[in-house]
Parts: structure tokens; C-alpha cells; sequence
């Protein structure tokens, strides 16, 4: 038996891009952030920011396009995915992902902005496992950097 589950809690680096595959189906991608503060033993804070790249799929694409914007905190949990490509040059590269199963927003709901603001606790799950992303060949450049 074994497990791949992933939990994030963590902000938005830059807002949601959404494409279409040849067969139509949505896919969204952003960066997510999540940070760690420790004391070192010289008395310093130390923060240590990991940067997560996170793919959403179909209905959960769409609400990614909607919704998540730069800055957002995210409730993310889902599974981590690692595949391969050759860059523009024909150099193998790899990536490492998290496929979003769910994404809920947390934070404060933005003042003034109710119709484009989904509750709180909004809670999308994606509808079905991820059949599709298999066929799916992004378009990276090997840049690590989410901006």
C-alpha cells in the first residue's frame, strides 16, 4: 500500500493562468508559497519560503481562473506529480507538481466584492480523478522562479 496526499496551507505568488487541452478540458496552473519561521541559535527569525507549482483540472480549473489571485490564501490538498519534458534546446527537464484536488479559500472575505468573492469556506472538489493530466504537455521553460 502506499499514500500520496499532500496538504498546503500557503499565499498565492501570482494569479491563476487557465488553458485548454486539445480536447477542451480546463487546466489551471499557479505558484503557491509556504513559509516557515524559526529562531536561530544567534537569536535571529529565519524564514524559509518553499515555492509549490499547482495544476487544477476541469471544473476545479475553472474556479482557479475565477477566484484565485495573487496574494490569496489558499487550503490546497491533493497529490504530488513529477513528469518530464524536453525544453525548447531538447534538454530533459523535470518538474515536480501538485495535482489540486481541492482548493478552498481562506482568509477574510474582500469588502465590496461580493459578487465575485466565493464564501469562506468555499469548497470545490474536483469531480473526478485526474484522467487527463497524463496527456497533458505544459509548455515550461525550466525557469523555477514563479514570476
Amino acid at each position: 500500500m502506499s499514500v500520496n496526499k499532500v496538504i498546503l496551507v500557503g499565499n498565492v505568488g501570482k494569479d491563476a493562468e487557465v488553458r485548454h487541452i486539445d480536447s477542451g478540458v480546463a487546466v489551471a496552473t499557479f505558484p503557491l508559497a509556504t513559509s516557515e519561521t524559526y529562531t536561530a541559535k544567534s537569536g535571529e527569525k529565519v524564514t524559509n519560503t518553499e515555492w509549490h507549482n499547482v495544476v487544477a483540472w476541469r471544473g476545479l480549473a475553472e474556479f482557479a481562473g475565477k477566484y484565485i489571485t495573487k496574494g490569496k490564501q489558499l487550503f490546497i490538498e491533493g497529490r504530488i506529480r513529477t513528469r518530464s519534458y524536453d525544453d525548447k534546446d531538447g534538454v530533459k527537464r523535470y518538474t515536480t507538481e501538485i495535482l489540486a484536488d481541492s482548493i478552498q479559500m481562506l482568509g477574510r472575505k474582500e469588502q465590496g466584492n461580493d459578487n465575485n468573492q466565493p464564501a469562506n469556506d468555499y469548497q470545490t472538489n474536483s469531480p473526478e480523478k485526474d484522467s487527463v493530466s497524463e496527456d497533458f504537455v505544459g509548455d515550461d521553460t525550466g525557469d523555477d522562479l514563479p514570476f
